[in-house]
């Protein structure tokens, strides 16, 4: 079951955040991922957000991918979050992510990650370049369980950098790759950004639809 909601920063709402972890328990096609990341957590011994269930799990065929894990997918922080990498996280990313979507008719066929899947802190922190490759490592792992993917959306230049240097020279006949802004407000408050960033979301969505 795919859920998008009415609004954007969802999970300000307690109830809505525990909807979501039912879910994670009983929607199927979450489960081949949450088992690869509980894998990977417990390898690296690391906190690794959980993949939305109300997104299209193994069944994605849009990618984003974003940097790292921000504060508000962390339910072990002070000011908790969701626990959750996700659309729906009560942060002004999230939210601009769920604006463009939501224009655009996004609202199903979609996963989101990052190059490095564990958290990494503060938002200010930055993946470092072990990081990147231990964490494209991961992903091409995770990659493998997504059959039907048609798109991969590269948010900002650390996604960018990660894939282009450890993950492309591995994936042959893949999907297509989009290069977008990073939908933080550091980046999109920058004129023209936001505006080119709905843009770039409202054309991976034509092309889902035409594919």
């Amino acid at each position: 079951m795919l859920v998008f909601l009415p609004h954007p920063r969802g999970f300000r709402d307690p109830s809505l955040v525990a909807e979501r972890l039912a879910m994670l328990e009983t929607e199927q096609s979450v489960q081949p991922l949450r088992e690869w990341a509980a894998h990977l957590a417990a390898a690296r011994d690391a906190h690794i957000p959980q993949f939305d269930p109300a997104e299209a799990g193994v069944d994605a065929k849009v990618l984003f991918l974003l940097e790292a894990p921000g504060p508000m997918t962390n339910a072990g922080n002070r000011r908790a979050g969701s626990g959750f990498i996700s659309v729906d996280n009560d942060d002004a990313t999230a939210s601009a992510m769920w604006s463009a979507r939501n224009s655009a008719g996004l609202h199903d066929g979609v996963i989101a990650w990052n190059i490095v899947p564990w958290y990494l802190g503060a938002a200010s922190r930055k993946p470092t370049a072990a990081e990147l490759v231990d964490g494209a490592a991961a992903l091409r792992e995770m990659l493998t369980l997504l059959p039907y993917l048609e798109v991969v959306a590269l948010t900002g230049r650390y996604a960018q950098e990660g894939w282009r240097r450890h993950v492309a020279p591995w994936v042959a006949d893949g999907p297509d790759i989009v290069d977008i802004w990073h939908p933080s407000p550091l980046s999109l408050n920058q004129p023209g950004r936001r505006a080119a960033f709905n843009e770039s979301i409202a054309a991976i969505a034509e092309s889902v639809r035409q594919g």
